[in-house]
């Protein structure tokens, strides 16, 4: 299979132009390749906001009470989430998201943000930490070496069960 295509802003353009003129978006999606379901989405924001509207949008920062207008609106004027995308520019995606979380745990579940970036701890150990006491640094090198036993002694075993079942076949162990 070929890899995913990206359709720039010249690409979506040409394809807005197809549809003008009488193509359906089932030939344009069987023939270009894209998504017919985003077809869907920049034809209606192509008809919104005209060549615009095919541009990369910035994310927005949707915090608890315009989540809470959005899923009202879809929950009380039945609107689509291609339709309540349209109309507050967050993607359905996300939008649908909110709506399923609101749905299964309530208003409260949408106040919850949760923390961006990586946790504290995760990655390399400082490189200015406190020097280890001469009982610990010890004690991590036995450790160390208590390891490095373990996996040598595994790799014997594992060469040995080799050079067994060659000798059950009638080969020699390798030299090596």
């Amino acid at each position: 299979m070929s890899k995913r295509k990206k359709h720039g802003y010249v690409e979506c353009l040409k394809y807005m132009h197809l549809i003008q003129e009488g193509r359906s978006i089932y030939s344009i999606y069987l023939e270009y390749g894209i998504n017919e379901n985003r077809l869907h989405v920049l034809w209606d924001r192509y008809q919104m906001l005209g060549p615009a509207g095919l541009l990369k949008r910035k994310n927005i920062k949707a915090d608890y009470t315009l989540k809470k207008k959005i899923i009202l609106d879809i929950e009380e004027n039945h609107l689509t989430l291609h339709a309540a995308s349209l109309k507050y520019g967050a993607s359905s995606q996300r939008i649908s998201v909110w709506l399923k979380m609101y749905r299964e745990h309530g208003w409260a579940a949408l106040e919850v943000v949760k923390k961006r970036g990586r946790p504290p701890g995760m990655g390399r150990p400082r490189k200015n930490s406190k020097p280890l006491t001469e009982l610990e640094r010890l004690r991590k090198e036995v450790q160390e070496l208590k390891t490095e036993n373990a996996l040598l002694k595994k790799v014997r075993a594992l060469v040995e069960e080799r050079n067994a079942r060659l000798r059950e076949i009638g080969h020699g162990p390798s030299k090596n």
